[in-house]
C-alpha cells in the first residue's frame, strides 16, 4: 500500500513546488517615476496608490469591511473592489482585464484598463524595457460641443455599459480628428453631407436630457480613454444591417450591443 502511494505523494510535493501562476519581473513608470508593478499571465498589474499619485497626486482610502480603495480623481470617484473583474467610476461599473489584487495589503489593478480609464496610455515595447505611463493629452472642445456630445452618446447607448458610452464618444472625437469629417463636435453630431450620420438627429432622440453616465462618458472620451481604437463607424445590427459599413470598412470591436468600425 505503501508503495502504491509514492507516486500520488511525489507528484503532490510537485506540485505544491509550482507556483500555481507565472509571475515576472516588470518594469514601469508612471510619468517619468518608478512604481511597484509585477507581471503574471502575461498582465502587468500596478500598485493602485503610486499609479494614482503620480497621475494626479489622487489620495486613496481603504475600506476594510468592504475590501475596496477608493479615491477621488479628477473626472470621478474610483472605488476598486479587490477580486472583483471591474472597477467603478461614480458608481457605474467599468469591466477590466483582470481582477484588482491584495497582496501585502497593498491594492495591485491590471495596468493597462484602469490606466486607460484614468486617461493614462500605456507604452508596451517589451519584457526588458520599462512599461512607460503618460498622461494622454486631453481634447479641448466648447460647451456647446460638450452639450452635443453628452447627448449624443446618450441617444445612441442609453442602457449600455460605461464603456459602450465612451465608445460612442470615441466615434465622435475620431471624427473631429479625421479629415474625412467636419472640425468640431457640434458639425459632426449634425453632418449631412452624405445624409443624416446619426439616427437620434432625425427622430429627435438627440433634444433629450442625457443620463449622469452619459455625461461622465463625455468627459471621459475628451479625456482620452480609449476603447473603441480608431473606429469611425458603428451600428447596432439588431436595428441595421449596416451593409455599407460592413463590405467598405475594417472591423474593429463589439462592445455591448454596437459594432465598431475604422
Amino acid at each position: 500500500m505503501i508503495i502504491k502511494r509514492l507516486p500520488g505523494l511525489l507528484l503532490a510535493a510537485l506540485l505544491l513546488s509550482v507556483p500555481a501562476r507565472a509571475e515576472d519581473a516588470v518594469k514601469v513608470t508612471v510619468e517619468g517615476e518608478p512604481v511597484p508593478a509585477f507581471a503574471e499571465d502575461g498582465v502587468t498589474y500596478v500598485q493602485l496608490v503610486p499609479l494614482l499619485e503620480a497621475l494626479g497626486g489622487w489620495e486613496t482610502v481603504w475600506d476594510p469591511a468592504a475590501r475596496s480603495a477608493t479615491a477621488e480623481t479628477a473626472l470621478f470617484t474610483l472605488e476598486v473592489p479587490v477580486q472583483q473583474g471591474y472597477v467603478l467610476a461614480d458608481g457605474y461599473s467599468y469591466e477590466t482585464d483582470r481582477m484588482a489584487l491584495l497582496r501585502e495589503e497593498r491594492t495591485y489593478v491590471p495596468l493597462r484598463s484602469v490606466a486607460n480609464l484614468l486617461g493614462a496610455q500605456v507604452d508596451f515595447t517589451g519584457w526588458e524595457e520599462p512599461v512607460a505611463v503618460r498622461v494622454r493629452e486631453q481634447m479641448i472642445c466648447t460647451e456647446e460641443d460638450f452639450y452635443w456630445l453628452c447627448r449624443i452618446i446618450s441617444a445612441e447607448s442609453k442602457g449600455e455599459s460605461l464603456a459602450g458610452q465612451i465608445a460612442v464618444g470615441n466615434v465622435i472625437c475620431n471624427r473631429v480628428a479625421s479629415d474625412q469629417f467636419p472640425d468640431t463636435i457640434t458639425d459632426v453630431v449634425f453632418d449631412r453631407k452624405d445624409g443624416v450620420q446619426f439616427e437620434p438627429v432625425s427622430n429627435q432622440t438627440i433634444f433629450l436630457e442625457p443620463t449622469g453616465q452619459s455625461v461622465l462618458a463625455a468627459h471621459l472620451a475628451l479625456a482620452g480613454v480609449d476603447v473603441a481604437g480608431e473606429s469611425l463607424y458603428f451600428f447596432n445590427p439588431a436595428y441595421s444591417q449596416g451593409l455599407w459599413v460592413r463590405a467598405n470598412r475594417t472591423y474593429c470591436t463589439t462592445i455591448g450591443c454596437h459594432m465598431f468600425y475604422q
